[in-house]
């Protein structure tokens, strides 16, 4: 085959993109350490406009997904505490940071809210070591408490009785039940955006909550306080579900990463050819349309209006002039 063969053109080509596509896959895990790095987002729960907002998530958005740790992770009762190390510390439009967690730790789409608040063990007990991991909360804590198969009891084993609670962020120590009210006082002040009526709050109320395990508390921009862990925990919450039933606080295990670096608009195109099951773009902005659309037209249009401006900048270049120069001077010439 010669060099100019449309085969091995086309080959060269094909191999370049995937080169290219490649180091931008490696280059992103490098920068977040997680795999896949991008997650798009399918629905309008983290909205700030429903017309669509850089800075803020909306579905068609590409996110990037750090790898953090469960400890590391900001709350937006921590960054709302004046008195916090984390005070001020936004992400994506709001205090505290965006997570991506699993539902239940099951298989399923992720899900992407804002990390609200985390309760942590504070008074516990050892477990009756000698029952099945399938008892019941009295079976493993015939002394009280609630069973947490996932925190670490004093003996330096999994598996503890926690009989108080204490909110990190907040001044919510010690406690059998936990009761924060968001109203600027208790902890930062999160506007519900709706009316208080029906013995629903217009600010985020955590209301004489038992949790069922340790874990953070997650909630969604745009849905109004109807937090991820649902009723039990706040007033005219329906929570997310999952094939077990409504989410819990967010563990360790469940914790895909966190959200870093949006990448506006593009995840549209993946929503476009997304199949049944999924939302599609039903949810996506309509400007998202219109920005894609522009998008794919500017890259498209780019090298003609590029080639010509390079060409002629090359061609004015001393260089190029100076070389044009020397080829004449050594061309031969015919003898007569």
């Amino acid at each position: 085959m010669s060099d100019s063969d449309p085969v091995k053109t086309l080959f060269r080509e094909l191999l370049l993109a995937a080169g290219m596509i490649g180091i931008l896959i490696i280059g992103l895990y490098a920068h977040t350490g997680s795999m896949p790095p991008l997650v798009v987002v399918e629905s309008s729960s983290m909205v700030h406009d429903i017309d669509g907002e850089i800075g803020s998530i909306d579905a068609g958005d590409l996110i990037l997904v750090h790898d953090r740790s469960h400890d590391s992770i900001i709350t937006f009762a921590e960054a709302t505490n004046p008195n916090n190390s984390h005070f001020g510390y936004e992400q994506h439009g709001l205090e505290g940071d965006v997570i991506i967690y699993k539902k239940n730790g099951e298989s399923g789409t992720p899900i992407i809210h804002r990390a609200i608040m985390e309760v942590v063990a504070h008074v516990t007990i050892t477990p009756n070591r000698s029952v099945s991991d399938a008892a019941s909360h009295s079976e493993h804590c015939p002394d009280g408490g609630t069973y947490d198969s996932e925190s670490i009891d004093e003996d330096g084993l999994l598996g503890t009785c926690v009989l108080t609670w204490d909110v990190l962020g907040t001044s919510v120590l010690d406690v059998e039940t936990v009761t924060v009210h968001f109203d600027g006082t208790d902890a930062g002040y999160y506007d519900c955006h709706r009316p208080a009526h029906a013995n629903v709050e217009s600010h985020l109320v955590v209301w004489n909550w038992v949790p069922r395990h340790a874990g953070i508390l997650t909630l969604g921009d745009y849905n109004n306080c109807s937090i991820d862990q649902g009723a039990q925990v706040v007033n005219g919450s329906s929570g997310v579900h999952s094939e077990s039933g409504v989410v819990g606080p967010i563990r360790s295990s469940w914790l895909i990463g966190v959200a870093g670096g949006e990448i506006p608009w593009l995840g549209t195109v993946k929503l476009m050819v997304s199949g049944a099951g999924t939302p599609g773009t039903e949810f996506v902005p309509a400007s998202s349309f219109g920005a894609v659309f522009l998008l794919v037209v500017g890259v498209l249009l780019a090298p003609m209006v590029l080639e010509p401006i390079v060409k002629r900048f090359i061609a004015s270049s001393p260089d190029v002039e100076l070389a044009e120069k020397e080829r004449l001077r050594n061309m031969p010439v015919e003898e007569e």
